[in-house]
């Protein structure tokens, strides 16, 4: 399987959520070899979407001449893309959503309507594409804090999804807190093969996976005492 990752974290490699994406990679290797391409988008040169629409007009040529052509074709060349990033106010960090908003040219300006809503076609087939989303999170406790981007994320692709989020992710960048991370993240790496292996995550592993590891009272506490 051809994986595209795309790191939305400006730390690039000291992301935190970025441990949780490489326990489960891990595990989808240990399935089987696995294709894997990294970009840590913060180095990638991104110009904003204008919103002219020349992309949809004219066969899905964009006005900006910059690293999105190159992204566009490993886009259209993988299995799998990967959306690893942390909360920023709810949502993708700033670099990351710009990539995602200039995955325009992609469709096409006619409108289609999809079940209850309306749809851009596509200007390719991607149809085997797959998604999914590697969110961390600051923050102890999982509800009132991830929902945003989910939905974002559910919007963007609507099949063929999958999405995990983690509280707590700071923990996994401080060696003193090994003691519960390693457990969760031999879980993600049991998901991430498990994933490889039928498409789909056990609906208990992946709650598990997504709740915090220690208490949420004695979290913030320990976070507090750090300032």
């Amino acid at each position: 399987m051809k994986i595209l990752i795309f790191n939305g974290s400006p730390k690039r490699e000291k992301s935190d959520t970025i441990h949780i994406t490489r326990a489960f990679l891990d595990g989808m290797q240990e399935a089987a070899p696995q294709e894997i391409t990294l970009v840590h988008v913060i180095d990638r040169h991104i110009e904003y979407c204008t919103g002219c629409f020349a992309c949809k007009r004219n066969g899905g040529s964009c006005i900006h001449d910059d690293d999105m052509r190159e992204i566009l074709e490993e886009i259209l060349d993988s299995d799998l893309l990967l959306f690893s990033f942390p909360l920023y106010c709810y949502g993708m960090p700033a670099p990351l959503k710009a990539l995602l908003d200039r995955t325009m040219p992609l469709s096409s300006m006619a409108m289609r309507k999809v079940g209850e809503r309306y749809e851009h076609p596509c200007q390719a087939d991607f149809s085997r594409l797959r998604y999914l989303m590697i969110c961390g999170c600051g923050f102890p406790n999982s509800r009132h804090n991830f929902e945003p981007a989910v939905a974002q994320f559910k919007l963007c692709f609507p099949n063929n999804r999958t999405i995990i989020t983690v509280p707590e992710s700071p923990m996994f960048n401080a060696p003193e807190a090994d003691i519960v991370t390693k457990p969760r993240l031999a879980l993600v790496r049991q998901a991430g093969k498990q994933f490889a292996e039928t498409g789909t995550i056990d609906a208990d592993l992946l709650a598990e996976i997504c709740s915090p590891m220690i208490p949420e009272e004695t979290y913030a506490a320990i976070v507090n005492t750090k300032q």
